[in-house]
């Protein structure tokens, strides 16, 4: 190796050696922690009766039978993440592509827009969401207005995925537009020129084109979609128990190991998610055109 190589490679060590002190301490350090109390009991014994609970407690079922109490609250919170993610990608994925071809003056205008909801606190911007759902809110006020008759929202599962939408809308329209942005055009118009229609276009030049920002995008909003609390909290009236209100529970109660045993299966189930994920997409990226 030339001198020239070695004082580059050198740079770069020393310009990402700050990241991985960051990602040590913020990441790897609390991951150990949480896989070190999911793993111990009370006296700091090692067990594995915290990750046996989860698939094995049982609760009475509103027709009287037994119910696995932590699979069903995590099928409702998989469902409605999942439900929430596709959501995010059908609205994100065309303003994404508009904002993308649009000119550099409206691309900073529509990118301010989008952006300006996050600046308000995360629990102003869920109580705002109440006060437009509520049977006597802004929106069925509205209705009645128009005489449509009122519609019940609040509470429902509906209610929590108009929630999750809003607040994760702007993680899956930023790593979209990075990616749609940097598209080089003249493959589209390229393939136009070739006569394959607009549908062929879209699936065979756009989207494996920007199925990096697809992929980040779903992670980006699929992963506190599925660990979200005050969401259902607030906009499903207490009615539907997730993940992350299992894990605040049991927090509150004090039962530390036992929410680090729910957060340690999530973490692992999320995991596998995203590099399956990744797997697929690479695959038909790169090797399935």
């Amino acid at each position: 190796m030339t001198a020239k190589k070695k004082r580059s490679s050198l740079v770069t060590g020393l310009a990402g050696g700050p990241y991985e002190v960051w990602a040590v301490l913020f990441i790897l350090v609390p991951l150990g922690f949480v896989a070190y109390y999911a793993f111990t009991d009370n006296d700091f014994r090692f067990t594995t009766a915290n990750i046996v609970r989860f698939f094995t407690d049982t609760s009475t079922g509103g027709d009287g039978s037994a119910v696995r109490t932590y699979l069903v609250i995590s099928w409702r919170s998989i469902k409605l993440a999942v439900i929430s993610t596709v959501v995010c990608l059908v609205l994100g994925y065309p303003l994404a592509y508009i904002i993308s071809r649009a000119s550099a003056k409206a691309q900073k205008t529509m990118m301010t827009l989008i952006m300006i909801p996050m600046w308000m606190n995360f629990l102003i911007r869920t109580y705002a969401w109440m006060t437009i759902l509520q049977d006597t809110g802004i929106l069925n006020n509205l209705l009645a207005g128009l005489g449509l008759g009122r519609v019940h929202i609040i509470g429902t599962e509906t209610a929590v995925i108009i929630g999750m939408v809003y607040d994760y809308l702007p993680y899956m329209i930023l790593p979209l537009y990075s990616i749609m942005a940097k598209m080089d055009h003249r493959l589209i118009e390229a393939a136009r020129d070739l006569g394959c229609a607009p549908a062929g276009v879209l699936r065979r030049v756009i989207l494996p084109l920007s199925m990096p920002g697809v992929v980040n995008g779903v992670t980006m909003v699929l992963i506190p979609s599925i660990s979200t609390f005050y969401i259902s909290q607030k906009l499903g009236d207490g009615m539907f128990f997730l993940l992350g209100d299992a894990i605040e529970g049991q927090y509150v109660a004090n039962n530390l190991h036992f929410a680090a045993a729910i957060a340690f299966i999530l973490m692992v189930a999320l995991l596998a998610a995203m590099a399956v994920m990744r797997y697929f997409t690479e695959k038909h990226t790169y090797g399935g055109l």
